[in-house]
């Protein structure tokens, strides 16, 4: 029970809360943020944090467990029950370490945030077409 996820809502995506709750924590389990074991934030604390009613969240956490992703342990919270971390996504994957080294170079040549979203999901629109990119990240924080 080691990490705590941060939730980022974007309220002008068009994108329903809780499924930017439930996509956040499919791409935190994609990337190794999350691990079998580690609990989710309370309703009451993503409440807190992101003024999201305690009800959306609860929508959200249903949706996971539906999909096998969590358990819900009465008194004792929410669990993570399985990753969809694949190896070429781990934090210490090649391929991570590619795309840090690209983001490293895009900085240096002076683009933006901006600039790098906006070509990133110009080529992820090419390589996956029809695929629409998820909405935001889940940052992990320990605790």
């Amino acid at each position: 029970m080691k990490s705590v996820v941060v939730f980022r809502i974007d309220r002008r995506s068009g994108v329903a809360t809780y499924l930017q709750i439930v996509r956040q924590v499919e791409q935190a389990l994609r990337m190794g943020a999350l691990e079998e074991g580690d609990r989710l934030p309370t309703a009451a604390q993503v409440a807190a944090d992101t003024k999201v009613n305690p009800n959306t969240t609860l929508k959200a956490y249903r949706e996971l467990e539906r999909a096998g992703l969590v358990e819900v342990r009465q008194g004792a919270g929410t669990f993570i029950t399985r990753s969809l971390a694949r190896p070429q996504s781990a934090p210490d994957s090649p391929l991570r370490a590619s795309l840090a080294e690209w983001m490293d170079r895009a900085r240096a040549e002076g683009l933006s945030g901006q600039d790098v979203s906006d070509l990133f999901h110009s080529a992820f629109g090419a390589a996956y077409p029809g695929e629409a990119f998820g909405a935001g990240y889940a940052g992990k924080t320990e605790g």
